[in-house]
């Protein structure tokens, strides 16, 4: 378990965050009425570049928003989206609803970590794919359904994974 202190140590943010990213959210603190608002926005800013919010850059974050650090951690470990350890180049997530669970998740599920030859919440050692279960896409018509980087794919059958795993070279 992390110990976050509500004590922000002051970071030289430039030397964690590049002038796009400190720019880009500055900018969005100019859109909301409260600089906190921000936070979920920041960390999308920043996660674009390594695909992921290292403690770094989330504290680098909360000194630009000036607001505790805890608070900041608190919402990049809430969002299932903002990914607090490395990730592959592309992310499948897998719904694990009831909707796609009555629908084939188990056969897919089981095709998909056969496929890339891991579990759910590793990388493949190429650094190509991370598997992670997801509770809802919001795809129930579809089911079942991944989503694979911002492309949804629904209803996939396992015998079409092979298929769909070469799109994302």
């Amino acid at each position: 378990m992390k110990i976050v202190s509500d004590k922000m140590p002051k970071v030289d943010v430039a030397s964690i965050l590049t002038a796009e990213e400190i720019a880009a959210i500055n900018e969005f603190v100019h859109h909301y009425p409260h600089a906190r608002a921000a936070s979920l926005d920041s960390l999308k800013i920043v996660q674009k570049r390594n695909g992921w919010v290292d403690d770094a850059q989330v504290n680098a974050i909360a000194n630009i928003l000036d607001i505790p650090m805890t608070d900041m951690d608190g919402v990049a470990t809430f969002f299932n989206r903002i990914y607090r350890q490395p990730v592959g180049r592309h992310v499948i997530l897998i719904c694990d609803s009831v909707a796609c669970f009555l629908t084939g998740y188990e056969a897919l599920s089981t095709e998909l970590r056969s496929q890339l030859g891991i579990e759910y919440g590793q990388t493949t050692a190429d650094g190509r794919f991370t598997l992670l279960p997801i509770c809802c896409l919001g795809n129930c018509d579809k089911g079942p359904a991944v989503l694979i980087d911002e492309d949804t794919y629904g209803p996939v059958q396992p015998d079409e994974v092979a298929q769909l795993l070469e799109l994302y070279a």
